[in-house]
């Protein structure tokens, strides 16, 4: 049986991991709420514990609940005039004693949330379903398959499984190939890295294209993120992000997935507020100068540099030749795409290359710029 974490207080690791759901949910929800070619919007919490620590503190599927509101209440009102999208709650437990617990947390939640609802009833209660399945079975059911394949749905799923197990190839594989879908998982790395070679671990996962450095054991959870990038089929564009927690001398990670680029600046900008040397992890994972020391310059770090350096050979031999290629980029490496454009004021200061169309500075929203091209002198 899975240790089960809420029944303790919750760790600062694990609060920190609750944090990072809980800000990129609150950055996905009003994008998919304004959205109007989006009729349903579902939101998925598959390994959701029993919802509350013995302290009260919040688990993953209240988060989610309170997010949905919004700051007093802003989004119930948006939805109360608009009568759209409609959104549903989807939380599985698959132990019985936590999905006891879940169920009276959720439902209480919901009656807490009705006692002081402005509007005067819920417009999300009753929009929910609590299941205990095998996350196997769930994942693969027919209603849930529709919803994955539905383009008209909007779907956020939180994978928080306790090990590895759980998130196989397959499962990976068939979240990335959702439409409208945005995901983070949960996995740990350390135990992967420590027994790869046990039959356990090996059936899971083929340790041929893991490349644990030895030397490096807290970059352990950046090698299982290109395990599962390395899934992706090379013709396809799609995002994908991580970052890693390191408790004591474990490293465990989040997994991110999305195929739009706005999804990765999202949770790009998340994970860079926490990180501010390299935007993927609690730890120093390339070993820059440390606040308060004479060096430290958040601006110019290990991670950084390496990308601009990535960014400026790529755009000299021709392989980057318009912005958007170069704003993508950017994303596909983890960093914020202002990192392109800093670039390319660079070059073009040095007079190094030259712009064809209109220039622009754009590195937000990127999938809204205006595409400009690039000639090299």
């Amino acid at each position: 049986m899975a240790k089960d974490i809420n029944s303790e207080a919750f760790s600062e690791e694990t609060k920190l991991k609750l944090s990072i759901f809980r800000d990129c949910y609150k950055e996905w929800l009003p994008v998919f709420l304004n959205n109007s070619y989006i009729d349903k919007i579902f939101i998925f919490d598959l390994f959701a514990g029993s919802g509350k620590d013995v302290e009260g503190t919040s688990g993953s599927p209240l988060i989610l609940l309170q997010e949905t509101k919004g700051d007093n209440c802003k989004y119930c009102k948006q939805l109360s005039k608009n009568n759209r999208p409609e959104i549903w709650f989807g939380f599985n437990e698959r132990e019985k004693n936590k999905f006891i617990s879940l169920k009276e947390n959720v439902e209480y939640e919901f009656i807490n949330c009705e006692k002081k609802c402005p509007l005067g009833v819920c417009i999300l209660s009753g929009n929910y379903i609590i299941d205990n399945k095998d996350f196997q079975e769930l994942i693969n059911s027919k209603k849930f398959l529709y919803i994955l394949q539905n383009k008209k749905f909007g779907k956020f799923i939180l994978l928080d499984q306790y090990g590895f197990k759980e998130i196989t190839d397959d499962v990976f594989l068939k979240l990335v190939e959702s439409p409208i879908t945005d995901f983070i998982f949960f996995i740990s790395s350390s135990f992967i890295r420590r027994f790869q070679y046990q039959p356990s671990v090996r059936a899971y996962f083929k340790q041929e294209s893991i490349k644990f450095d030895p030397n490096k054991p807290k970059e352990c959870h950046r090698e299982i993120a290109n395990y599962f990038k390395a899934l992706i089929p090379r013709e396809k564009e799609y995002y994908v992000h991580h970052f890693t927690i390191k408790k004591g001398a474990n490293y465990y990670g989040l997994i991110f997935g999305s195929n739009h680029s706005y999804g990765m600046e999202k949770f790009l900008k998340v994970c860079w507020e926490i990180d501010q040397l390299a935007g993927e992890s609690n730890c120093n994972i390339e070993n820059d100068f440390e606040m308060g020391t004479l060096f430290y310059d958040p601006s110019v770090t290990n991670k950084i540099q390496t990308v601009k350096n990535k960014i400026k050979e790529r755009i000299l031999d021709g392989t980057i030749r318009d912005n958007l290629t170069g704003l993508k980029y950017a994303l596909s490496e983890g960093c914020k795409p202002k990192l392109f454009v800093d670039v390319i004021d660079k070059l073009l200061e040095i007079e190094k290359i030259s712009i064809d169309g209109e220039f622009n500075r754009k590195a937000t929203s990127i999938h809204k710029a205006k595409i400009y091209y690039i000639s090299v002198l």
